[in-house]
């Protein structure tokens, strides 16, 4: 389970140390056993974020079964990715 309180720091962490591999290295210390990962937002189609901010989308992952699938139940997440939203992307 991740909360959403837990998202709103992780965009915090990620926007004020930008998005690198340090920056992911820093949350999965912060936060054991939550998985991370990263790509570009015009990477994932036909979801919403869980949370929308400059530059920066979140996405809940559930990795409870055998593949992992993007979520937007906060009691189902066991992982969080940053998606980095560039210009060549659709605004919402």
């Amino acid at each position: 389970m991740i909360t959403p309180r837990q998202i709103t720091d992780i965009a915090r962490v990620a926007i004020a140390e930008g998005l690198t591999p340090a920056t992911l290295t820093d949350l999965r210390r912060i936060y054991p056993g939550v998985y991370f990962t990263s790509c570009l937002d015009d990477d994932i189609i036909e979801t919403e974020p869980v949370l929308q901010g400059a530059g920066l989308n979140i996405y809940l992952v559930d990795g409870r079964q055998h593949c992992m699938r993007l979520t937007k139940d906060f009691q189902a997440a066991t992982g969080v990715v940053l998606a980095v939203v560039t210009e060549d992307c659709v605004e919402f």
